[in-house]
């Protein structure tokens, strides 16, 4: 296989990236729904039928850097993602990816973008056909890009080993296989048409920790040998802790925290970022919990707070938090949060 190679150190389990052009780059994202059909809206008087699912977000992944998106469910994660994809349409902003802008091509002209952008579903055994065995579901990204002139044995064969796999399980289908080897499957089929970039969405998720360490370091290792670059999607903390070089915290669509993962778990800036971290569960009960968890519920996007967006839930809430949306800005070098009053400047 000729892989796409990236220069990086790799140490203490996580690529440590040399400085090299950033990979991809998304710049002032926004991604709108419609709430309200065109009938109903007029009827109803609704000058702006739609929510803002991802709100004015930047961002830029270098090669062979993993980057972490972490926030509550609606955050806007997954839909970020898709976009990057191609899966659903930007309103306003621009994406690159390897120096080309990828927003607003045909699907024919975003096809060979497709070849270099592979998505880690959630869920592997969902993700995969019940009708098809392993053989078929790994080569299967072949077929749909008009590559099967391939050898699919070969190919088969040799991603299977790249997974720690064993070749008898190409005849096997999906309910025959352990969580662990569902996943590893997952991983083998995203990395058959030679990507720069995977998304991984929860690419731990319904494993036991075991198997999730298995998972990580066989990315962590494929990560050193390919030179791939990772963005992932979790709310689990203690998973994107060790994985991810740098890390951005989303709430209501937005970024509100952003930084080198260590710093952020370190010191983190924003008061959202604290009560993540105060929620992560404790597997020492005897040890005191320092960082508040969170209070309250997360807002409706049709109904965005006035002012910061997170001022409700916030145990550091002051007068101006309540009336003035605080930006995105940079209050320590490579670290940005969107905060008035933030906690290391406290």
């Amino acid at each position: 296989m000729r892989w796409h190679q990236a220069t990086l150190l790799v140490a203490s389990g996580c690529a440590m990236v040399e400085a090299q052009a950033n990979l991809l780059e998304v710049e002032g994202a926004r991604v709108r729904f419609r709430t309200l059909g065109f009938l109903r809206a007029l009827i109803a008087g609704a000058k702006d039928p739609y929510i803002d699912a991802v709100l004015d977000v930047s961002f830029a992944v270098r090669a062979g850097e993993t980057f972490g998106l972490v926030g509550e469910s609606g955050s806007g994660k997954t839909t970020l993602v898709r976009a990057v994809l191609g899966l659903v349409d930007l309103w306003s902003g621009r994406i690159r990816f390897d120096g080309s802008e990828i927003v607003d091509r045909s699907d024919a002209a975003f096809k060979p973008i497709r070849r270099q952008i592979s998505l880690m579903f959630q869920d592997p055994q969902a993700s995969l056909s019940p009708r098809k065995t392993v053989r078929s579901s790994i080569t299967e990204p072949f077929i749909i890009h008009n590559m099967a002139d391939r050898d699919l044995e070969a190919e088969a064969r040799e991603l299977l080993g790249m997974v720690g796999l064993p070749v008898g399980l190409l005849d096997n289908y999906p309910h025959q296989l352990s969580g662990g080897q569902a996943r590893r499957v997952g991983v083998a089929r995203a990395l058959a048409l030679r990507p720069k970039l995977i998304i991984a969405d929860e690419p731990t998720a319904g494993l036991d920790v075991s198997v999730q360490g298995e998972v990580l370091n066989l990315m962590n290792e494929l990560q050193g040998r390919l030179g791939l670059s990772y963005v992932i999607v979790t709310h689990n903390l203690p998973v994107i802790r060790h994985v991810s070089d740098r890390l951005a915290i989303m709430y209501l669509g937005r970024f509100v925290e952003e930084g080198p993962t260590a710093a952020i778990f370190a010191r983190p800036l924003h008061p959202y970022t604290l009560g993540l971290l105060g929620a992560v569960p404790q597997p020492d009960p005897d040890k005191r919990r320092e960082e508040p968890g969170l209070m309250g519920e997360v807002p409706s996007l049709n109904n965005r707070p006035r002012g910061c967006e997170f001022h409700a839930r916030c145990l550091y809430v002051q007068e101006r938090c309540r009336v003035d949306a605080p930006v995105l800005t940079e209050v320590a070098p490579g670290r940005r949060a969107a905060c008035h009053f933030p906690l290391a400047g406290s």
